[in-house]
């Protein structure tokens, strides 16, 4: 036997595929001691099943179902101990199956209840590895499912499936600790659900199989908890390892919904519904919609901004139709019915599961970790809504709005991000979209003459009607239908509907927010920005349903906004404002005009760096005051674009400012023989009333240069220069500098020194900033330089003080020049208004736009 077994062979035979199973048939009993041989049998197995699936149909064909070798993989694993020759088992049978690509072997594969009894042995999954090799080998057994296959796998009674073994075991880790083995059992499932088998259809939607979407969801909303609880703590301690727990936790919730989506599109009769139901019953009614308020049911509590962050994920990702009107129509449910109708169904209709929580090795008590996990998960303060529109009578959209004008910044961008997705939501009704007031004026121009095409009279007289912009009163038939879903399935009613569902007040309702939101001076320019782009979609064609007191609120907003940045005119970055506002001006621009919102939705969740700027930049420097210009501009600029959006003109690429104009001749900079703005070291200059003095940028290294203040238009420099021996009356630039923020000072004790700030060429970019803060670069990047001028004599030194002032009120004149135009356009809101009063008057029927005024 000996012999024979060490006896030369051809590796890739069938004489060595015989030889190997006559080997295994041999084997009674697999222990310590023959282990090693088994296993390298097994191995080869796989290896020469392989070689003659590509090369030798025999292999098939002729021996391995002749042989019964399925049948004897089985008898190996009934009579082995030791977990190795387990794990080779799964490992071989996974390599087969992923490699046999002729139909017979693998359709011999399935047959005879082999694969079935693979999958329901019972192995210690206490072993990690052999886990892992289990799950592979299922999901290997996932990938050759067809119409024909999956049949071989599923036991019928009747004609009925009543057994699925591959689907349970494989659902029985959906929820286990390790991704990768989640991410698997998701993939096998989604393989089983393309087939499109009808029986496995019925019965993954129906009995206790059925369940699993409801898991799905019971464990999602355990993420959801464990993403708010993370959102909190770096609100209150931020630091970059909770914003990338953050970031990580957000990318498993989205790849989450993305699997309930992939789930939905297999097309698979009732799934749908299964995940709505348990999406509104465990998540978004008694959890998202409440917490808005800042409450909690059962001790459960999701943070405002989650809340937010959450709603606009499930619109974008889970693309159901019925999901998507229900929640805009429980988006007017009242506070108290919400709590009311559900708080017994949360206590009473969900099935605890044994799951382990997101941020948890151990394996815990589903329900124990909804209502006694959280307790400890505070939300913020900030999280309830402003007490404007306090109450137990408040809806989740009445909220959304609150958020918008009396909110933080977190809570008006997730407000407006929900606004701008349901605007974007497909699957919501046109009808749902009136009732909530961001129905687009272009829709409803499209939707009312399309009644008047198809002799609707209704249509017709309200498209030629004063109130043309406006959609009839009264809830839409869809909202109708999806209040009374919400009445009979979810128990949650109210009788003043109709009352509180007019499409007109609704749209006046959130451009009225908009406007407010635009005239407040705690928000972010960014938030602004997005408040544009959502009045951009609501109004493309400017019609403008603005009252009087809308437009003398952003009349003194932008008459506000202009005072402050005729000081920044005055400011240290005056050289570069209009340069900020032709970059800001095109950024706006394309904000507006974008298909989408700029912001990534995820940065609502992470704490915003800028609190950790004043640790690095004091509050003194220039880096401060340039970035508070900007921010300035980033307002002003979307305030100039708004006037000329109201008076129905198309927004220019570039701001509305004045050219350049030609320097006098008179002017310093032709004096000197300054040809361009381009001035840098080593240009030749006629030193013409230049001033001698001394400075050391090194500490022993005194130098001789002569110092000249230069204004070009918008530009200005502070330059020393040598003078050229060969050439008198000509220097070389050595050191410029910019003239703007200079800053200069006489010394208190020595009238001889002229102390000047010499900041950045250029504004030094946010990305500087954040490095900064997290300890990347020194601090010492965003100081700003010093340089200490020391002259003849105390008249020297005065003179040199007068040029700077004169140089830079020139610059500031033409800086000031320039921006004339945009500073004007505050005259055409009070146009705007008077000609509103004027029609106003003279109409005997109130105008829509004056709706509430």
């Amino acid at each position: 036997m000996w012999f024979s077994f060490w006896r030369s062979r051809n590796r890739f035979s069938l004489e060595e595929l015989r030889y190997l199973i006559d080997q295994l048939q041999k084997v009674q009993i697999v222990n310590e001691f023959n282990k090693d041989f088994v296993i390298e049998a097994l191995r080869s197995i796989a290896e020469l099943m392989t070689y003659g699936d590509q090369h030798d149909l025999a292999f098939l064909s002729d021996f391995f179902m002749e042989k019964q070798v399925m049948g004897e993989f089985v008898r190996i694993l009934k009579i082995s101990r030791p977990v190795t020759v387990s794990l080779q088992l799964l490992q071989t049978m996974s390599i087969m199956l992923q490699n046999l690509k002729n139909e017979h072997a693998i359709y011999y594969l399935f047959s005879n209840e082999h694969i079935n009894y693979f999958i329901t042995y019972s192995f210690d999954f206490r072993n990690e590895e052999l886990l892992s090799y289990y799950i592979s080998f299922l999901r290997a057994i996932s990938g050759k499912l067809n119409t024909s296959t999956i049949s071989l796998l599923v036991r019928t009674q009747n004609d009925d499936l009543v057994s699925f073994p591959l689907y349970v075991e494989a659902i029985r880790f959906a929820f286990h600790e390790e991704s990768m083995i989640r991410i698997a059992v998701r993939a096998l499932t989604l393989n089983v659900y393309h087939v499109g088998d009808e029986n496995v259809n019925r019965y993954v939607t129906s009995g206790p199989p059925a369940n699993y979407f409801s898991d799905l969801v019971a464990f999602f909303k355990n993420q959801c908890t464990a993403l708010s609880e993370l959102v909190f703590q770096a609100s209150v301690n931020p630091s970059q390892e909770l914003s990338s727990s953050i970031i990580a936790a957000v990318d498993e919730i989205e790849d989450n919904l993305y699997y309930f989506s992939d789930v939905i599109s297999a097309g698979i009769p009732d799934v749908d519904m299964l995940i709505t139901d348990s999406l509104l019953q465990l998540l978004i009614l008694p959890l998202l919609l409440p917490s808005l308020t800042g409450d909690a049911v059962n001790d459960i509590k999701i943070g405002a901004v989650t809340s937010l962050y959450l709603l606009c994920c499930i619109f974008r990702i889970v693309k159901i139709k019925d999901l998507a009107n229900t929640i805009a129509a429980a988006l007017f449910c009242p506070h108290e019915a919400l709590l009311t109708a559900l708080e017994v169904k949360l206590n009473g209709d969900i099935k605890c599961l044994e799951f382990p929580h997101p941020l948890s090795g151990d394996k815990t008590n589903h329900c124990e970790n909804a209502q006694f996990r959280n307790l400890e998960i505070t939300i913020p303060k900030d999280s309830n809504p402003p007490d404007s529109y306090g109450g137990i009578n408040i809806a989740p959209r009445d909220v959304l709005l609150s958020y918008i004008t009396n909110g933080s910044d977190v809570q008006v961008l997730g407000s407006l991000s929900v606004l701008a997705t349901l605007l974007q939501t497909k699957e919501l009704d046109e009808s749902m979209l009136d009732a909530l007031g961001i129905l687009p004026l272009r829709k409803q121009h499209k939707k009312l003459l399309l009644e008047a095409l198809v002799g609707e009279s209704s249509g017709e007289e309200q498209l030629f009607s004063s109130e043309s912009n406006s959609a009839r009163e009264g809830p839409g038939s869809e909202l109708d239908m999806y209040i009374q879903k919400l009445r009979e399935q979810y128990g949650i009613s109210y009788s003043d509907f109709k009352v509180r569902s007019s499409p007109r007040l609704h749209r006046f309702q959130v451009l009225d927010a908009l406007l407010k939101l635009f005239c407040r001076s705690d928000i972010s320019a960014e938030a602004m920005w997005d408040g544009g782009w959502l009045l951009h979609q609501l109004l493309p064609n400017s019609e403008a349903d603005f009252n009087r007191q809308h437009l003398k609120l952003l009349r003194e907003k932008f008459n506000s906004c202009s005072a402050e940045l005729l000081q920044a005119v005055k400011g240290i970055w005056h050289d570069l404002l209009i340069m900020v506002i032709s970059e800001e001006w095109k950024k706006c621009k394309g904000a507006l005009e974008a298909s989408s919102p700029r912001k990534e939705l995820k940065e609502i969740l992470l704490p915003s760096e800028k609190s950790h700027f004043g640790d690095v930049i004091p509050s003194e420097s220039s880096f401060a005051a340039g970035d508070k210009m900007c921010r300035l501009v980033k307002v002003f600029v979307l305030l100039c674009q708004l006037q000329i959006f109201f008076h129905g003109q198309v927004l220019p690429d570039q701001p509305p400012v004045q050219q350049p104009i030609d320097m006098p001749k008179n002017s310093r900079a032709n004096v000197v023989g300054l040809v361009n703005a381009g001035l840098k070291p080593g240009t030749e200059l006629k030193l013409v009333d230049a001033i001698p003095c001394r400075i050391a940028f090194e500490r022993g290294k005194e130098r001789h240069v002569r110092f000249l203040a230069i204004s070009m238009g918008t530009a200005g420099w502070l330059v020393l220069a040598e003078e050229l021996p060969l050439k008198p009356h000509l220097g070389v630039v050595c050191v410029v500098a910019p003239l703007a923020g200079c800053n200069p000072r006489v010394d208190d004790k020595h009238p001889r020194w002229l102390h000047l700030r010499i900041r950045p060429s250029s504004l030094p970019s946010i990305s500087s900033v954040k490095s900064t803060a997290s300890g990347k670069a020194k601090t010492k990047a965003l100081a700003d330089g010093r340089w200490t001028l020391a002259f003849q004599d105390v008249p020297s030194c005065q003179s040199a003080l007068s040029m700077i002032l004169r140089e830079t009120d020139l610059q500031i004149l033409e800086v000031e020049r320039q921006l004339k135009p945009l500073f004007d356009l505050g005259c055409s809101i009070d146009s705007l208004d008077s000609s509103s009063h004027q029609e106003s008057a003279s109409s005997t029927t109130k105008p829509s736009n004056f709706l509430l005024s």
